[in-house]
């Protein structure tokens, strides 16, 4: 069972119910996790799993690198490129069909040392999907990976932690969310909790994915529910069956459960405003060890999200 923790708004507290429910069940339930920060931006999960960090991998994505001995400048690879990434100014326009008519204007017309000049390469903006280098008629463009950010793996307990982080100033964190997605136990042992970015884009769409389950995390505020209702109609757009936390909760929610009910998404868990609560978050330590009413309250959680995975 893959269950994320997402929320439209930064600030809900994500994290923090992601992290308890994983203590919580791996503690009453003895069950195996697999626990993803996939907030590569960001990740602070491990402040409050406290792993021990065991292995790290570099990830890159393949970027093209252009062989100007090959290459005459005919434009198709800025064509098909849906990212910008590559730029052919003043293409000569030849195409696959003329390849072999060109040799001899090739070599005479310096075409060459124009394709060195006129055609420009911006790695930060490749998406890596091997598109230019696929359609290259000269097979000039090959590929060499792009270190985008590492993948950090270990374990808190007896759960498995895996976080990823997204190189200073890198755009694109999807390949480092894909990447870390790719080492999911599928085989039905373990619980795989995922810890998503926040918002609704694109890092968020591919963290959520493939999720049986996803848990919504707002707040009673206006910008809560504002995000709120961009992150559920995301969701429904995506098919994935959705509940929702509402934290710091003052005991008067309307502004939240009154959109729950008429958008029909269950409202599975309250966590109140309090000062006990923010020490402990403060200090990084789960709030769910200073009361038993905390850790009973994740218990249910997990029933609540099973009955209606199993239907019931």
């Amino acid at each position: 069972m893959i269950v994320s923790f997402a929320s439209g708004k930064g600030g809900t507290g994500k994290t923090l119910m992601a992290t308890s429910y994983a203590l919580v069940i791996a503690a009453e339930y003895d069950q195996k996790i697999q626990f993803l920060d996939c907030d590569v931006e960001e990740p602070n999960a491990g402040i409050f799993l406290k792993p021990e960090i065991e292995e790290t991998i570099t990830v890159g994505i393949p970027v093209p690198v252009v062989d100007f001995e090959k290459c005459n400048a005919c434009g198709t690879c800025a064509e098909i490129c849906a990212y910008n990434a590559i730029a052919v100014l003043n293409p000569t326009g030849y195409s696959a069909k003329q390849k072999g008519n060109i040799s001899n204007e090739v070599s005479s017309s310096g075409l060459r040392t124009k394709a060195k000049k006129d055609v420009l390469i911006f790695p930060e903006l490749c998406h890596g999907c091997g598109g230019c280098k696929l359609f290259c008629p000269e097979n000039a463009i090959s590929e060499r990976d792009r270190e985008v950010g590492v993948i950090e793996k270990g374990k808190s307990g007896t759960i498995e932690f895996m976080q990823g982080k997204l190189n200073i100033g890198e755009p694109m964190a999807t390949p480092l969310i894909r990447k870390m997605k790719k080492s999911i136990d599928r085989g039905g042992e373990h619980l795989v909790l995922i810890d998503v970015p926040p918002g609704t884009s694109c890092p968020v769409v591919e963290a959520v994915k493939e999720s049986d389950f996803t848990v919504l995390v707002t707040e009673p505020t206006p910008f809560g529910l504002n995000d709120l209702i961009l992150a559920v109609e995301t969701l429904k757009i995506l098919g994935i069956p959705t509940g929702i936390i509402i934290n710091r909760s003052s005991g008067d929610d309307t502004i939240i459960t009154e959109y729950c009910k008429n958008a029909d998404v269950p409202v599975l868990m309250q966590i109140p405003l309090a000062r006990e609560i923010a020490v402990a978050y403060s200090k990084g330590e789960p709030f769910t060890n200073l009361n038993v009413s905390y850790k009973q309250k994740f218990i249910e959680l997990h029933q609540k999200i099973t009955e209606r995975l199993r239907g019931t």
